[in-house]
Formats: structure tokens, sequence, C-alpha cells
């Protein structure tokens, strides 16, 4: 699922297709319920507050993909380092899209030093977590170094992910 035609329920951390949680708000408006979380029925935030509040909850419980949408927020809001802390929490808690954010700080160089190794490593991991982006990049990397076998391989696995 593109996470650019997609959204998360800051309650229960699940990801919903655009058009999924757009059929829903209209069922909602039709039948005049209140507007809940498809997933877990929770009313859904009305504020910005509410919103960090639900996932501080989460991350509480240890949710991996709550912590690396923090980090993400740290992100947006210039908070580098915090956004390494949490996207390395996150990672550590086996999440391979974290796996795959900090391979791209440790290849741009944002927080830390550049470090091809560590970006290398990250790769590998977030591709074995199921991570397409990641198995696309390390076939291309592959493909770089002239292993044209592997990085086939690497790029057929992305395509079926």
């Amino acid at each position: 699922l593109n996470h650019e035609d997609a959204t998360m329920m800051t309650c229960c951390t699940k990801i919903i297709c655009d058009g999924c949680k757009f059929a829903n708000m209209v069922h909602e408006m039709e039948a005049n319920l209140e507007s809940k979380c498809p997933f877990c029925r929770k009313p859904e935030p009305k504020s910005k507050a509410e919103c960090i509040q639900s996932r501080m909850k989460r991350i509480e419980k240890n949710d991996p993909v709550a912590i690396r949408e923090h980090g993400t927020w740290c992100l947006e809001e210039k908070d580098f380092g915090g956004a390494l802390t949490f996207m390395t929490q996150a990672s550590n808690l086996g999440d391979a899209e974290a796996h795959y954010q900090i391979s791209k700080v440790y290849r741009d160089g944002l927080v830390v030093e550049k470090d091809s190794k560590k970006e290398w490593r990250l790769l590998e991991k977030a591709a074995i977590g199921g991570h397409p982006a990641a198995r696309h990049n390390l076939g291309a990397r592959e493909g770089s170094k002239g292993r044209y076998e592997r990085a086939k391989k690497h790029y057929i696995i992305a395509a079926n992910l």
C-alpha cells in the first residue's frame, strides 16, 4: 500500500487506503453516525493534540508503527535527533519502514556521518522485512557493482512485494 494514498489511524496504528476511508466516511454521514475508526471503532480524534495523545498511548505500549510515525513527525518538525531516536527504537522492534528510513539518514548524512556500510546493512534488514523500496535499492546497488544476476533477483522480489 502506497503511504501517499493511505492514512494511518492514530488510535490503533492500522493503515487504511484513502478510498476505503472515504467510503467509511460517506457511510457514517449517510447513516448519521459518529466518525469512528473502521478498525477499532474508537471515535476519531478531533484535534492535533488528541492525535498526539493517542499516538503517545500507542508508543507507551511499544507499538513500532506509532514509534516510527512519531519519528517521522519529529523529522517534519526538524527535530533530527528525536527522529533518529524514535526511528531507531522502532527498528529495534523490527519495523521494516524504520530500517529503511534510517538507511536514508546514513545515506544522506542528516544527523550522523554518511556511512554506506550501515546504510547497506539497514537496507538489507528492511528488504528482509518486506520493504519493496529497500529491495529495489539493493537491486540498484548490485547493478551498479556489475552483479546483474543479483540485481535481477532483487528487482523480481521487489516487484512481487
